[in-house]
């Protein structure tokens, strides 16, 4: 995660209250994602930040209630890269409106409106090629998943290795992305690489081809 922007209708919470969402949704997001090596999601957690805001104006377009007891609505807007959009959305959808019917039930009120009614709406955006900025310069993707997993791979030698010929592709066992950590089903058809006569899996094609840019193993194009 990069950006977490929490709206919420004025005075709905207390200070402590959201506080207590914003880090809230930075543990959980983080201590949830248990696929990933924990010094991966240390990387991450750095990087991420929340923003509670309580807009002066907020129209809804249904009906407006007159009752002042009716339960705050929430929209929830997490930004993450572009091309890791798509595979993090249901998880950070189903995270998220946890934390929010959390919130709720330690308010008092009923936790599971949030997954009853259309009042928690979560946007996960993907941010575009170049349009993020660390380190005072713009970053890829790619250069994002190597500041994350420098840490890891620094520290963790390859591992759950397997020897395999080129030519053959096994359709059984689990192997671990030596760059991210997470374990990988190879039954599951993940990307994968040969390299020196030993197969390694990826969660992800970004971190295949941050594997071979390191080794200097050219990829088909």
């Amino acid at each position: 995660m990069l950006l977490i922007d929490v709206f919420v209708p004025k005075n709905a919470l207390s200070d402590e209250e959201r506080q207590t969402l914003a880090q809230r949704l930075i543990d959980t997001l983080m201590t949830e994602d248990d696929s990933h090596a924990a010094e991966v999601l240390d990387a991450q957690r750095t990087l991420t930040q929340v923003l509670v805001h309580e807009p002066a104006t907020w129209v809804l377009g249904r009906r407006p209630s007159t009752d002042p007891a009716d339960p705050p609505r929430y929209v929830v807007r997490v930004t993450v890269p572009a091309p890791w959009r798509k595979e993090m959305s249901g998880d950070t959808v189903e995270i998220v409106t946890g934390v929010l019917a959390e919130t709720e039930r330690a308010a008092g009120r009923d936790p599971e409106r949030v997954r009853r009614e259309p009042d928690a709406v979560v946007l996960v955006e993907g941010v575009s090629e170049g349009g993020i900025g660390i380190h005072g310069r713009a970053v890829s993707s790619l250069d994002l998943m190597e500041l994350v997993s420098r840490s890891y791979r620094d520290a963790t030698p390859s591992r759950d290795t397997a020897p395999a010929r080129p030519a053959r592709r096994p359709t059984r066992g689990r192997l671990t992305d030596p760059v991210c950590g997470m374990t990988v089903d190879l039954a599951g058809s993940p990307p994968t690489l040969v390299y020196e006569g030993v197969l390694y899996g990826f969660c992800h094609g970004l971190c295949r081809r941050s594997f071979a840019d390191e080794h200097g193993v050219p990829l088909a194009t």
